[in-house]
């Protein structure tokens, strides 16, 4: 007679807190749009004092504050009183680290929809999007989906600006005289690059109409458009700038096809011995892989992309005709590959 094995009660209560993850997401996303931690000051603040400036009602005003306190957003002191934290402060607009529009982005409306086909993406490896709302992704969000659409925008805004600051930080570049950024959008990581190395000249290379919307700094009349130029264009179609860096940062997430076409363009348009620096997040070898590998499932489901393993990475740019050197974390979750085109 053989025993059933035993349950251990921690996992069975692990599990249980998982399955209701998305009233962890939700908790967050009502606490960004009611400007919960924009409202809470520096010091303990009742219920009451919280919900009058919020113009909501105190009681499942504590309920929201009392779950989200579980994870260590805003804490309970005494009196009924809540206090921030760390992660709390993340969601005020003003915070210098702002994680305000990522949260908004990541819980959207269309994502509530999308998430529960997941399955349905795993059986096909193809993105569900189209069969829910009856048209790609972003098609949606420029037609259908306009408000996620400024959401989207405000959020990457707020990430590109966060990660071009530690990319900066991050690059050495002794012996670089001209770099272009590829698929740069807006242009944060040359105008941060501009901004700290007063010799170096830049390119930003993007669709027309998001090169048209890029960094004053770097437009006509910028304090860094004597040093930078703007290239609208596609670069799974062609790259046609010369730099001595290259940089390709968080694009290469379309299908593999797309990305052997890009990398493939760099090295045409490049010399040899040309350094070219690939930024990814990883769904490997990383301290945030929770956040990753979530992104990696995002991406299935809604344009039927995906993050890359450190391998994957290598294994596409080593066949474009890159030597790949070293790999590098730039913060906890980007990763620099650092490759030269081959002779």
């Amino acid at each position: 007679m053989t025993t059933a094995p035993t349950t251990d009660p921690q996992a069975a209560m692990r599990l249980r807190e998982l399955v209701f993850g998305a009233a962890c997401a939700a908790a967050v996303r009502a606490a960004a749009r009611l400007g919960v931690a924009d409202a809470l000051g520096e010091q303990p603040t009742t219920v009451d004092d919280l919900a009058s400036a919020l113009g909501t009602e105190p009681k499942p005003l504590r309920r929201l504050l009392r779950a989200l306190s579980c994870y260590g957003i805003f804490a309970e002191t005494d009196g009924d009183r809540f206090v921030h934290t760390e992660m709390s402060r993340l969601l005020r607009e003003d915070a210098p680290n702002s994680l305000r529009y990522i949260s908004l982005w990541c819980t959207e409306p269309w994502t509530w929809e999308a998430w529960p086909r997941l399955d349905e993406a795993v059986r096909s490896g193809r993105n569900v999007f189209p069969e829910v709302f009856g048209k790609e992704f972003f098609d949606y969000l420029h037609s259908d989906g306009r408000e996620s659409a400024k959401v989207f925008d405000k959020a990457m805004t707020t990430s590109s600006r966060q990660s071009a600051a530690d990319f900066a930080e991050y690059l050495d570049l002794t012996g670089v005289n001209s770099v272009v950024d590829i698929g740069g959008g807006q242009g944060h990581v040359l105008a941060s690059l501009l901004e700290k190395h007063p010799g170096l000249h830049g390119t930003l290379l993007d669709l027309p109409k998001v090169v048209a919307n890029a960094d004053p700094r770097l437009r006509d009349g910028g304090a860094l458009a004597s040093r930078a130029r703007l290239v609208p264009g596609d670069c799974r179609e062609d790259i046609p700038v010369k730099a001595d860096l290259y940089i390709i940062k968080n694009i290469l997430e379309w299908d593999d096809e797309s990305t052997r076409r890009t990398l493939a363009n760099v090295v045409a348009a490049a010399a040899p011995g040309a350094r070219v620096v690939v930024v990814e997040n990883l769904v490997d070898d990383s301290p945030s892989m929770r956040f990753t590998t979530a992104m990696d499932l995002l991406l299935l489901l809604n344009v039927g992309g995906a993050k890359h393993s450190k391998q994957s990475m290598v294994t596409l740019m080593s066949a474009a005709g890159l030597a790949v050197g070293e790999v590098h974390p730039v913060n906890p979750y980007l990763h620099a590959f650092e490759s030269t085109v081959r002779a």
